[in-house]
């Protein structure tokens, strides 16, 4: 049975909104957790495109978005806030005292005086490929959407299928894990770093990986476990391949999940907000970044970054309704810990 984690704020999604809310939050000396249903911190930004410059936050004419999540992380340091990562809030109950009893997919059991809704277009699922029995070998059979772990692949025969930045970095990675490491693209070309296509291509060359362009893999074949795939070039032509672990790299699609039966006030799938302090229409309960919307909203990270400290000084002030905070320049007083 889990232990309860009681904190002050619990934050929904630990993308880069969300990690900034803990530094605002540690401010005040409130302590955070932060919960994500991907399994590593940064939202999109780990998930998607690592290694894609953002060039629109303050004093970083260019940051990789894989750089900018590590430089939160070191920012938020000094508040030891607490994570759980790889589950899912499910269960929303706010309590008879105002404070709020969070549920995860896991089990996980979260007490706490404030909530803020981090998370950007909300849960992240992946995207699946229409391939006929895919879902008969989800559950550790031999099919997995992302890589919580790469020891689960030591030593084994790995199809990796996609073209963005997350099938070429596992590809990368897992060349020195696996005994063989096939990745199927359906083009020639590929969305990820030029760098880590290049990578890709070199070990290729040095016969470290297989690559199959213009190719998709069409079947998945086994009784109970994964012990084959097929895969189809684009003139039609078909092999099938021995494997023990199948690993599609589409993406992610975003869903509101079970936020939107929290009982908030919602407008085109996205949360309410008083911009104020972008407060839901449920007390206690905070929603910033991409999640939220409010006239002339802007799905911007730096905006994001703003909301965050707003709703900081709300969580403040709801939580302690009967203390007065003077604001405090972290160029005077530097940076508190907890």
């Amino acid at each position: 049975m889990h232990a309860t984690i009681s904190t002050d704020i619990c934050i929904i999604g630990a993308g880069p909104v969300g990690l900034f809310a803990v530094f605002e939050a540690g401010l005040l000396k409130l302590r955070c957790h932060v919960v994500d249903a991907l399994p590593q911190v940064g939202g999109q930004l780990s998930e998607i495109y690592p290694k894609k410059p953002i060039y629109d936050i303050p004093g970083y004419p260019e940051v990789l978005a894989g750089d900018l999540i590590q430089n939160l992380m070191r920012q938020i340091e000094p508040f030891h806030p607490t994570f759980t990562l790889g589950e899912r809030v499910e269960k929303f109950e706010k309590l008879e005292d105002g404070s709020f009893h969070l549920t995860t997919t896991d089990g996980t059991l979260i007490h706490c005086k404030a909530i803020a809704i981090a998370g950007g277009l909300g849960s992240f699922e992946p995207r699946k490929p229409a391939i006929e029995n895919l879902e008969n070998y989800e559950g550790g059979k031999g099919v997995y959407y992302m890589v919580r772990d790469p020891e689960t692949f030591r030593d084994q025969r790995l199809v990796i299928a996609g073209g963005g930045d997350s099938a070429l970095d596992w590809t990368i990675f897992l060349a020195n894990v696996a005994k063989e490491v096939t990745l199927v693209h359906r083009g020639t070309t590929f969305r990820g770093a030029a760098d880590s296509a290049e990578k890709v291509k070199a070990l290729h060359e040095a016969g470290k990986v297989n690559l199959v362009l213009n190719s998709n893999v069409t079947h998945v074949h086994g009784p109970e476990a994964l012990e084959a795939v097929t895969i189809t070039a684009n003139d039609s032509t078909a092999r099938t391949l021995a494997v023990d672990s199948f690993i599609p790299l589409f993406g992610l699609t975003p869903k509101l999940g079970p936020i939107g039966e929290w009982g908030l006030e919602l407008e085109d799938d996205a949360v309410k907000v008083n911009t104020l302090d972008y407060s839901t229409s449920v007390p206690g309960v905070y929603a910033i970044g991409d999640i939220n919307t409010y006239p002339g909203k802007l799905k911007l990270i730096l905006c994001g970054f703003h909301e965050a400290a707003l709703m900081a000084q709300g969580a403040y002030k709801h939580i302690y309704p009967d203390k007065k905070y003077v604001l405090k320049y972290t160029t005077v007083n530097g940076v508190p810990t907890l």
